[in-house]
């Protein structure tokens, strides 16, 4: 156990002087030299001194006093400002990691990454907003009452009830005056300090930027690969649609089917009425199939007048039916052009992927003999291939 620390060190200093003041003579003979002046003089010199010395200590102690203080507001804006830079640092790092984002999936991995570090918490979160509801891209949200948790906060910020909601932290995400999302923070600590705040603000700010970014693109993308008159999507794409569903039902064991169909008499169309016509006839079949086909078929118009439908996890005789129920769908809805009705009617070719086929051209030529030999025996009609040249009628 220490008898004396730091704090008694002017203790010990005055203990020091009073030892050296009883027992050292040339301090007795100053002193009484100084009492003969006051005698002879008349002054009282002794006690000045001694207030002399008493504020010099003072003073002495209140700079050094000072100079602590200042050392410690010296220190405390060091770490601040420390903080504030790797904040700065993290926001850049943010922004440039989603300014290479272009889908919800890279920003998802990109807000995981870096707002946690940023927020000082792993208890971040962002909701988008799709039309009413609210979708859950990022955070640790692990079920459905998390979801409807936060969808229902999201609610309350955007309808400007709170701010904050218990200890969770509310951001905005807003472009161009309107909200996209809501991001939400639940810091480690009772507060976020209102640096951090203002941090975390634009990094909500550069998260929204990135989402409406990566929306733009996606339309963009689509419409480069979309068909513009039967919205249907292009050769090119499909090509490497199929090529991807073929490589995921080899691993899933899965039955994926593929029907090619061309329009009969189609060039007569555009000879007689023409190609403004053709045109509203495309158009028609892309909304037909769009209204007969699932969301998950690939839709796409092949070339000219033909179209090719892949069908995923189907098998041939389902792929039958949809066949069937285009065929009659097309047929059965004439269209009026300049007071003349036409009726339209298509031949359609049919095939499956063999077990583990991953060639795209092979399945595409096999679907187009099927159609081929439906145009030979008299158009309006299914027909499908299974292997090579072998043909199957439709019953």
């Amino acid at each position: 156990m220490r008898l004396f620390h730091r704090q008694d060190a002017l203790l010990l200093v005055g203990l020091l002087v009073a030892l050296i003041v009883v027992f050292s003579p040339s301090i007795s003979q100053f002193l009484d030299v100084t009492r003969e002046i006051e005698r002879e003089r008349g002054v009282t010199l002794l006690p000045a001194l001694i207030v002399l010395a008493g504020v010099f200590v003072v003073h002495q102690l209140r700079k050094r006093l000072e100079g602590q203080v200042r050392e410690a507001a010296t220190q405390a804006a060091h770490a601040e400002a420390q903080l504030r830079s790797q904040d700065l640092a993290r926001l850049v790092s943010l922004g440039h990691a989603l300014a290479r984002s272009l889908d919800h999936e890279t920003i998802r991995s990109t807000i995981k990454q870096h707002l946690p570090r940023l927020a000082g918490t792993d208890h971040v979160w962002v909701m988008l907003r799709q039309g009413a509801s609210w979708e859950a891209l990022a955070g640790d949200t692990r079920g459905a009452e998390e979801v409807i948790e936060r969808s229902s906060f999201a609610d309350r910020l955007l309808g400007g009830e709170l701010s904050a909601g218990g200890q969770t932290v509310g951001f905005q995400l807003a472009v161009g005056g309107t909200t996209i999302g809501v991001m939400g923070v639940k810091p480690a600590d009772t507060a976020i300090d209102p640096a951090r705040h203002r941090a975390l603000e634009a990094a909500a700010a550069l998260v929204a930027l990135s989402l409406k970014n990566a929306q733009l693109f996606k339309e963009v993308r689509e419409n480069s690969m979309r068909d513009p008159l039967t919205g249907c999507v292009m050769r090119t794409h499909a090509a490497e649609v199929i090529d991807t569903e073929l490589k995921r039902a080899r691993r899933s064991q899965l039955p994926v089917s593929m029907i090619v169909f061309d329009l009969d008499h189609f060039q007569q169309v555009n000879a007689k009425f023409g190609n403004l016509c053709g045109d509203a006839v495309l158009a028609a079949i892309g909304r037909c199939m769009r209204e007969v086909l699932r969301g998950s078929d690939l839709k796409c118009r092949f070339g000219g007048e033909e179209f090719l439908v892949l069908l995923p996890e189907t098998p041939l005789q389902g792929a039958r039916r949809v066949a069937e129920t285009l065929r009659r769908e097309i047929a059965d809805r004439p269209i009026v052009w300049a007071g003349q009705t036409l009726c339209v009617t298509a031949s359609f070719g049919l095939t499956q992927a063999h077990p583990g086929e991953l060639s795209t051209r092979a399945m595409i030529d096999r679907a187009n003999a099927a159609m081929i030999r439906a145009k030979k025996e008299g158009r309006d009609c299914v027909r499908v291939v299974l292997e090579g040249r072998e043909v199957v009628a439709q019953t």
